[in-house]
């Protein structure tokens, strides 16, 4: 169970800043150890603190958040980039960013990034007890002592959490330290969509296009990548 997320934030923007901490005043699991409108400052308290999550600006005087994160990379588990420039979008990822976020911050969207952080967090307390392992049409999970087998067919999606991949069944979730990139490689091959650089979609589960920027798949609706519009679009209409 997830007690205490500590978080720092860094924007030069006041305003910005100021709302940010309100979101995070309403989550009990956030913990804000530090707000700043300094890069300079910010830095010098992730050195000092080691925080477990970084919300980081990216056009900022000083240092851009890219900068802040390619340099303190070893002290910052997760960095969510909350920005009005969509076009950075992805080299953040590039940098193993856990979220990206537009401004202005919508309850909603602030809010849908912490139910992730929230799953990753529970999940990865029991991530190293698992091993991926291969059967011809099934994935082998060992769970502590106990084996389960996991059909690839009753997969919904796969979601990339930094350097692990969550597997979603319609019974229940799993968590493998198994980046998504070589997870894909060994499934069989054309049954799994790429539709997101965090999620791929089980092909045989696919429902539809909610929108150019959303695709249903099982009870699910996720979000399609900007470089992956087309690819969706021409897979759902043929």
């Amino acid at each position: 169970m997830i007690t205490n997320i500590r978080c720092i934030c860094i924007d030069d923007e006041q305003d910005d800043l100021f709302l940010l901490n309100e979101y995070i005043k309403t989550e009990p699991i956030l913990t804000n150890i530090g707000s700043f409108s300094s890069p300079t400052e910010g830095m010098q308290a992730i050195i000092t603190s080691q925080p477990d999550l970084v919300f980081l600006d990216i056009e900022m005087s000083g240092a851009t958040g890219l900068e802040i994160l390619r340099l303190l990379r070893n002290k910052i588990e997760l960095a969510v980039f909350v920005t009005s420039h969509p076009e950075f979008a992805l080299e953040s990822f590039e940098l193993s960013a856990f979220d990206y976020i537009l401004k202005p911050v919508t309850e909603k969207r602030f809010n849908s990034t912490v139910q992730r952080l929230k799953d990753y967090w529970n999940m990865r307390e029991k991530a190293t007890t698992y091993e991926l392992l291969h059967e011809p049409d099934t994935l082998l999970i060992s769970e502590g002592r106990n084996k389960i087998k996991v059909p690839i067919n009753e997969i919904i999606y796969l979601e990339a959490m930094q350097n692990y991949t969550k597997i979603v069944t319609s019974r229940r979730s799993y968590l493998t330290l198994v980046g998504i990139n070589t997870f894909l490689n060994k499934l069989p091959q054309n049954s799994f969509l790429r539709i997101h650089r965090s999620y791929a979609v089980a092909r045989n589960k696919i429902n539809g296009l909610l929108s150019s920027d959303e695709i249903i798949c099982g009870s699910a609706t996720l979000p399609v990548g900007k470089t992956y519009k087309d690819i969706v679009k021409n897979e759902i209409i043929r």
